[in-house]
């Protein structure tokens, strides 16, 4: 833990639309929807708090009135939170230096940053008290992937200092290194501040790489712990089940094969596992499989259904006989009895499947 007494500080960055988890996002910002139950803003925000954070900046664009509904002034979750709303959309770096008014540290002091899409097991706390013993500028949280090439490369040398920043390669040649990065920075305040403030800039494209021609010392972390950007349906579904199983990192958390949260009902006949989540006020009957799935609240799933690597939007019924697999059904959708949808089919809310005794895939 840091070792004096000022207020630690971190900016969560929640401004995007999620348009890659559609119907999902429709009506929930993408950091607000509930990943085991919990919304990954708020597992963000107890992760940063248990490594010493006090107080917090959400940097909000699409729906900013959601957070502040549900969150609060941040004494709930044992924090003190502040919003940065952006009226136009000000890209990564933009975001971060809109935030940056809220700030109460001094220049020199090391300020987190987070994405607030992404699922995380790193050590907070050890990755800024690394980044104040090396006298670094930033620090950014790096990990490596098998195939590293829809994401922004960073390379590193024996001490760990950051050579280059080549983002998205496009060629087999461009991929230098399987390092990439991996959402979560720690700034010395004043490289904050000296952000263009008013229009958009890119923290990838535009800050670093110009931080670093600068010849400021920029340090890569990598790490192997958990991690999982949940920008689409099925790496929150992932990440929602990993949660449950014990997989992601959650304090306080028994692992388990699945997850039933207050008021729902499953029959004891129903066969629910996989790391699902049965939200609030659902009802699973019998003869019932779900496997691997959300289920947000109110949703309901008629006798022998079967839903597998799917989300199940809050009031949407999945009714008798209905097969689920891999899909997102939106908010009060309506599934009816025959139909068979697969392979990412995607749901629209308050559409009616009506019944069929005609099944049908996405495959054909």
């Amino acid at each position: 833990m840091w070792c004096d007494d000022r207020m630690r500080e971190a900016i969560l960055l929640v401004g995007g639309q999620g348009t890659r988890l559609r119907p999902l996002t429709l009506s929930t910002p993408k950091p607000m929807l509930p990943v085991a139950g919990v919304p990954l803003t708020v597992h963000q925000i107890e992760r940063a708090r248990d490594a010493g954070v006090e107080r917090i900046v959400l940097g909000t664009s699409y729906r900013a009135e959601v957070f502040a509904e549900h969150l609060g002034d941040g004494r709930d979750l044992g924090v003190e939170i502040a919003y940065a709303v952006e009226v136009d959309p000000l890209g990564t770096g933009g975001a971060i230096r809109n935030a940056a008014a809220h700030l109460t540290c001094g220049p020199d002091d090391p300020v987190m940053v987070l994405n607030g899409d992404v699922l995380s097991g790193v050590d907070y706390a050890g990755l800024i008290e690394g980044h104040v013993r090396a006298g670094a500028v930033v620090t950014l949280h790096l990990v490596r992937v098998e195939d590293p090439s829809a994401y922004g490369l960073v390379p590193t040398d024996e001490q760990g200092r950051v050579l280059a920043f080549r983002e998205k390669p496009t060629t087999a040649e461009e991929i230098i290194t399987d390092q990439i990065n991996a959402g979560c920075y720690v700034f010395r305040r004043s490289a904050i501040d000296a952000i263009p403030t008013g229009r958009v800039v890119s923290v990838e494209r535009d800050t670093f790489p110009a931080l670093l021609a600068d010849g400021a010392h920029m340090r890569g972390v990598v790490d192997d712990s958990y991690w999982l950007d949940l920008g689409t349906p099925w790496d929150f579904i992932r990440g929602s089940a990993d949660l449950v199983r014990g997989i992601a990192p959650w304090p306080g958390h028994a692992p388990a094969v699945s997850l039933v949260l207050d008021d729902a009902v499953v029959d004891e006949g129903a066969d629910v596992g996989g790391g699902t989540t049965v939200g609030r006020g659902c009802r699973v009957a019998a003869g019932a499989v779900v496997q691997g799935s959300v289920l947000l609240d109110g949703a309901v799933i008629g006798p022998a259904a079967v839903v597998t690597d799917s989300v199940i939007g809050a009031g949407a019924m999945v009714e008798a006989g209905a097969v689920v697999a891999g899909c997102v059904i939106g908010d009060g959708a309506r599934v009816g009895t025959g139909n068979e949808l697969r392979a990412g089919a995607r749901i629209w809310p308050d559409v009616v499947l009506p019944p069929t005794s005609v099944r049908f895939s996405t495959d054909a």
